[in-house]
């Protein structure tokens, strides 16, 4: 891996000097556009459309439009902003982690300590271990400066940027405003279906079954050519569902019966110990709280 961003975690006056790296990857398979008549690679340009003229990369500044006023913004201009010149992660405040709503989350960092502040490093580690606690902090990062929540994974810390409060949308959706009555026996049918899905979480045991099948596509189509039966590769398509509506009561019915019959006595006995795990983590959540 390579560093996108040097700089250091700052709390009070403990200086951490770290090195920023991408936590994630994509795993899509690269595609790019083409002309379906002859396979020639679609190209685009960037053109002015006032002179005509393609334009390099270099060349190109940004502008704000407000009306009937722009505003044009060299990279000089973005350079005198101090936030962009910060090479700091300021730590400014410590939090329970259950605070944080997942919604706000964006993308996330590994820390790597510079050699010469491996002891900070640690101590900080061991300290959000130890208090069971995120911390929150600011930085600048490609032209933006960012909320973030920094907090342990495994053997090293992790930083995970953050929408801004009002990045979060509001949702009002006019057909939940209306009380919806719930009945007690459709809560105990739905609690049911619940526990029959339930177990510990293990990424592991997805994949993306989509580009798995873009690939077998992709292999075929090399191998085959515009020959590739596709019907024997990937099997008849399945035609869609006829809309048919069902009881709600029902429909919960079917699904406990079906996913019964699918795991088994065997199976059955684990999700007991899944619902238990469920029920010893809430009793520890209240006794946290």
């Amino acid at each position: 891996m390579r560093p996108i961003w040097k700089g250091a975690v700052t709390f009070g006056l403990v200086n951490v000097p770290v090195k920023l790296y991408s936590a994630t990857q994509d795993h899509d398979l690269s595609l790019h556009q083409v002309h379906g008549e002859d396979g020639g690679r679609i190209r685009y340009e960037r053109r002015c459309e006032v002179c005509g003229e393609v334009v390099a990369y270099e060349d190109i500044d940004k502008a704000y439009e407000d009306g009937d006023k722009t505003v044009v913004l060299t990279g000089e201009d973005f350079a005198v902003l101090p936030h962009d010149r910060s090479r700091e992660i300021e730590v400014v405040e410590f939090v329970p982690g259950s605070q944080l709503d997942p919604i706000t989350f964006d993308r996330s960092y590994f820390l790597e300590p510079d050699s010469s502040s491996v002891k900070a490093y640690a101590l900080l580690m061991r300290t959000l271990k130890d208090t069971e606690l995120t911390a929150i902090v600011q930085f600048s990062l490609r032209q933006k400066t960012k909320l973030g929540a920094l907090r342990t994974h495994g053997k090293v810390m992790v930083l995970q940027s953050l929408l801004w409060a009002d990045e979060v949308r509001e949702a009002d959706f006019p057909a939940l405003a209306a009380a919806t009555r719930i009945s007690e026996r459709e809560r105990e049918m739905s609690a049911s279906l619940v526990a029959q899905y339930a177990d510990d979480f293990s990424p592991k045991k997805y994949r993306d079954e989509y580009q798995a099948e873009l690939r077998k596509l992709v292999d075929a189509k090399m191998e085959q050519g515009d020959a590739l039966d596709t019907e024997a590769t990937f099997g008849r398509a399945q035609p869609e569902g006829d809309g048919e509506v069902v009881d709600l009561m029902e429909a919960l019915q079917r699904s406990i019966e079906r996913k019964r019959q699918k795991k088994g006595p065997a199976a059955a006995a684990g999700t007991g110990k899944a619902r238990g795990r469920g029920k010893e983590h809430k009793a520890a959540g209240k006794r946290g709280a």
